[in-house]
């Protein structure tokens, strides 16, 4: 995607979060349900701001941003995982959600994710269709999820075959020799 007459889209650095901090929580407040603290914004950005993406006007204005996070799950695959996504009511699409999810999701998987997750509330019908077209799953509904009450739908994007193949209890190692031998028919 090419980027847009004075729209820039640039990786999140610690040496400027007096800068980007304050605009990220307004930005993030104003279209998400949760109410984050402080210091959940400040665990995503110490430890993987390198996962975090904004989008600024010609005026430095943040019109957009992405939180991430890259990290082995429960012992297991690698799983990157998409925290907060938003961008200003009156810049939706114009393809700026895409492009900061896809910077992130490339990051990630140079960093060697096996799966990306994500949850969205069940009434964000543009986010869906946002993540389907990126080749997100919805894996499962998960009921009441969100304080506000509302019930969330986890996506996920297996990134690599091994991830989906665990999911489904198969293991491509397996070969016909480990079948069991069926009974001659009579």
């Amino acid at each position: 995607m090419t980027e847009r007459e004075g729209l820039q889209y640039v990786q999140y650095h610690s040496s400027k979060e007096s800068t980007y901090l304050a605009a990220i929580r307004q930005l993030i407040s104003n279209d998400l349900s949760e109410p984050y603290s402080i210091y959940v914004y400040r665990y995503f950005l110490y430890q993987w701001g390198d996962l975090c993406f904004l989008a600024l006007d010609e005026h430095d204005n943040m019109l957009g941003v992405v939180i991430s996070k890259l990290e082995p799950h429960r012992g297991g695959p690698m799983r990157g995982y998409i925290a907060m996504l938003a961008v200003k009511k009156e810049h939706r699409g114009k393809g700026i959600a895409t492009k900061l999810v896809r910077m992130a999701i490339d990051v990630m998987i140079e960093r060697d994710a096996d799966e990306i997750a994500l949850e969205t509330e069940v009434t964000n019908t543009a986010a869906m269709k946002l993540y389907e077209r990126l080749g997100f799953l919805r894996s499962k509904r998960l009921h009441r999820y969100y304080l506000n009450g509302n019930s969330a739908f986890r996506f996920v994007l297996f990134v690599k075959e091994s991830a989906f193949t665990s999911r489904l209890g198969y293991d491509e190692n397996d070969g016909d020799e480990d079948q069991p031998e069926l009974p001659p028919s009579a």
